[in-house]
C-alpha cells in the first residue's frame, strides 16, 4: 500500500461515462475504474443522459478504486470533479434531477435562442448592439447552434414551461456532481461560462450581470452562486464518507468543466503553450494573458481555472467519435455480415491498418461533421461526408481518411487560433484518447505542420488537471511546478515528404464545405432545429 503521499479522488464524467481515478497531489495516475453511461440521441436533435446513471455510475467506481486499498482512505486529502461541460440539470429544491440532462450535443435550443436575438441591424445572425455588450462583458455570445447551456435552458422554458417553473436551479454537470457530494449548490467562474450571463472581465472575479440576465431572459434566483474553480465548495456528506470509506471532513473543491481542467493537465499552462485535444470532441486551445473573440470562428479566451488567467476554447464536435462510429457503424456494425466477435481492441488494429497506407489515403477525404460542427464554423446542420471514393480504394483507405480527417479539421482551426494569440505554436501538447495512437500523432504532426508532443498517460490529462487544481488549493505545488510533473512519452515532427499531398488535401476539404452546408442544412433542417 502507498501511504507515503498524499492523493486526489479525481472524477472525470465524460459523455461515455466516468473515469474516476486516484492521482497523487504531484499528478501520479495510482488507479482508476471506469463505468459507462448511455447517451439518448432523439431524432429532433436532442440528446440527453440520466444525471442518476452518472452519480450511480460515479459512486460505483469511487468505491471500486478506493477498497482496493492501494492507496490508505486516510492519505485522499480531496475530492475533484471534472466533467463534459454546456450541459444542462434542472434540479428541484432538494437537488433532486427533475428530467434527464440536456448534453453539449443537444441542439434543440437553436431555434428558440433567436427570440433572444432580435434585433433590426444585424450581422452574423446576431443583433449588433446585443453582441457588442456580450463581447464586451462575456467574451462571447450564445451559439447559434443552440448547443450551448442557455439555449438548453430557454428551450425548456418555452417548451416545458411547467418543469421550468418547478426547477430550482439549473446546474452544469460538473456542479451537479459536486452538490451530489456536498448538497451545496454552487457553479465555478468556468463551468457558468456558457449561459452567457456573467461579467468575465476580472478573471479572478466573475459575477453575474443584470444587464445579460435581462438580455438572456433568465431568473438569476434559477442559477447557483459562483464561487472559484479552486475554492473549497465544502466536506464530502458523511454519509458519502461511510459509504466510499474517504475520512470524515474530507473536502470538495470546486473543479472545472473538461477543456480548461484539460488545459491544466496537458501541462501546457504557460502563455502561449499550446495543446490538442482528441477524444469524443476536440479542441485547441492556450493560455493566454488577455480576454478576446473571435467572432466569426466563433472562439475566443474566457477565465481560467488559473486565477487571474485566460484560455482559448475553441471546441470542435466529432473527433475519436469518429473511430467509433467507423467500428460500430461500418467496420463492426451488428447485422447479418458480422460473423465474429468484435476485436478487443479495434483501435490498435486500426493504427495498424492505417500505418500501411500511404499519406493521403489515396484521396480518399472524409469530412469529421457527424453531428454538426462549432469552430471555426458554427453550423447544426453540417454533416459529415467521405467522398472521392472509387472502386480502387479499401476500408484501409477509409480508415486512414478517416484519422486524417478529424486532423484536417484541426488544421481548419489552428490558423484562426494562432492569429488569435499573435503567433504561431512552436508544439502542440497531445492528449486524449487519440494521443495513445502513434500513427495518429504523426498525422497530426505532417497535417498541422507543427511539433506533437505525445503526453504520457494521455487519457487521464482531464483528471490530472482536476487532481493539480486541489493540490493547488491545498498548497502542495504551485502553477508553476505542474510542467515538471508533466512527462512527454514521444515528439513527432512533420515530415517533409507529406507537405505536398496534405495541402492539396486540406484544400479540397475546406472547399468541400462551402460546396455542401447549404445542401446539409436543406436536408436537415427539421432534425437540427433552424441554426440561422
Amino acid at each position: 500500500m502507498a501511504s507515503s503521499n498524499k492523493y486526489i479522488l479525481a472524477i472525470d464524467l465524460g459523455t461515455s461515462g466516468p473515469k474516476t481515478a486516484l492521482i497523487s497531489v504531484y499528478g501520479e495516475v495510482v488507479d482508476s475504474e471506469f463505468k459507462d453511461t448511455p447517451v439518448i440521441l432523439l431524432p429532433d436533435g436532442g440528446a440527453e443522459q440520466d444525471p442518476q446513471g452518472w452519480w450511480s455510475a460515479i459512486i460505483a467506481t469511487a468505491k471500486k478504486v478506493i477498497s482496493k486499498n492501494i492507496v490508505s482512505p486516510g492519505d485522499i486529502v480531496a475530492v475533484s470533479v471534472t466533467s463534459q461541460w454546456s450541459g444542462t440539470v434542472a434540479v428541484d429544491q432538494e437537488g433532486h434531477s427533475l428530467m434527464n440532462a440536456i448534453i453539449w450535443m443537444d441542439s434543440r435550443g437553436a431555434g428558440v435562442v433567436q427570440e433572444i436575438l432580435k434585433g433590426l441591424i444585424k450581422i452574423d445572425g446576431y443583433p449588433v448592439r446585443k453582441m457588442m455588450t456580450w463581447l464586451k462583458l462575456t467574451g462571447g455570445a450564445p451559439s447559434l447552434s443552440g448547443k450551448d447551456s442557455l439555449c438548453h435552458i430557454l428551450w425548456l422554458k418555452r417548451n416545458h414551461p411547467d418543469l421550468y417553473r418547478r426547477t430550482y436551479k439549473f446546474l452544469e454537470p460538473k456542479d451537479y456532481i459536486n452538490f451530489r457530494f456536498t448538497g451545496k449548490f454552487a457553479a465555478t467562474y468556468d463551468s457558468i461560462l456558457l449561459h452567457w450571463v456573467t461579467d468575465n472581465r476580472d478573471p479572478s472575479h466573475v459575477v453575474y450581470s443584470d444587464k445579460l440576465l435581462k438580455m438572456a431572459e433568465m431568473e438569476r434566483s434559477k442559477l447557483p452562486d459562483l464561487i472559484a474553480a479552486m475554492d473549497i465548495l465544502g466536506p464530502v456528506k458523511k454519509e458519502i464518507c461511510r459509504e466510499l470509506g474517504l475520512k470524515e471532513g474530507t473536502p470538495v473543491i470546486g473543479g472545472s468543466p473538461d477543456v480548461p481542467s484539460a488545459g491544466v493537465g496537458s501541462g501546457a499552462v504557460r502563455n502561449y503553450e499550446g495543446h490538442i485535444y482528441i477524444g469524443t470532441s476536440s479542441w485547441i486551445s492556450a493560455h493566454v494573458p488577455f480576454k478576446k473573440t473571435d467572432i466569426s470562428h466563433n472562439f475566443g479566451s474566457f477565465p481560467s481555472p488559473i486565477p487571474g488567467r485566460y484560455l482559448i476554447l475553441s471546441e470542435q464536435e466529432c473527433a475519436g467519435k469518429c473511430l467509433t462510429w467507423l467500428r460500430d457503424n461500418v467496420l463492426y456494425h451488428k447485422d447479418e455480415l458480422l460473423m465474429e466477435e468484435c476485436a478487443p481492441d479495434i483501435f490498435k488494429v486500426l493504427d495498424k491498418i492505417v500505418e500501411r497506407v500511404p499519406a493521403g489515403a489515396n484521396s480518399v477525404i472524409f469530412t469529421p461533421w457527424l453531428y454538426g460542427e462549432r469552430s471555426p464554423v458554427d453550423d447544426c446542420h453540417i454533416r459529415a461526408s467521405m467522398f472521392n471514393l472509387s472502386l480502387e480504394n479499401t476500408r484501409e483507405d477509409i480508415a486512414r481518411a478517416v484519422y486524417e480527417g478529424v486532423a484536417f479539421n484541426s488544421k481548419w482551426l489552428i490558423a484562426p487560433v494562432e492569429k488569435f494569440m499573435g503567433r504561431p505554436f512552436a508544439y502542440l501538447n497531445f492528449i486524449g484518447g487519440g494521443a495513445n495512437s502513434n500513427i495518429w500523432s504523426q498525422i497530426f504532426a505532417d497535417v498541422l505542420d507543427r511539433k506533437i508532443r505525445q503526453v504520457k498517460y494521455p487519457i487521464y490529462s482531464n483528471a490530472r488537471g482536476a487532481a493539480f487544481l486541489a493540490s493547488i488549493a491545498l498548497k502542495y505545488i504551485t502553477v508553476e511546478d505542474i510542467p515538471q510533473y508533466i512527462q512527454i512519452q514521444a515528439e513527432y515532427t512533420p515530415n517533409p515528404d507529406n507537405r505536398k499531398i496534405y495541402d492539396e488535401l486540406f484544400r479540397e476539404f475546406v472547399n468541400y464545405y462551402g460546396a455542401q452546408r447549404k445542401a446539409c442544412a436543406r436536408l436537415n433542417k427539421q432534425a437540427a432545429g433552424v441554426c440561422k
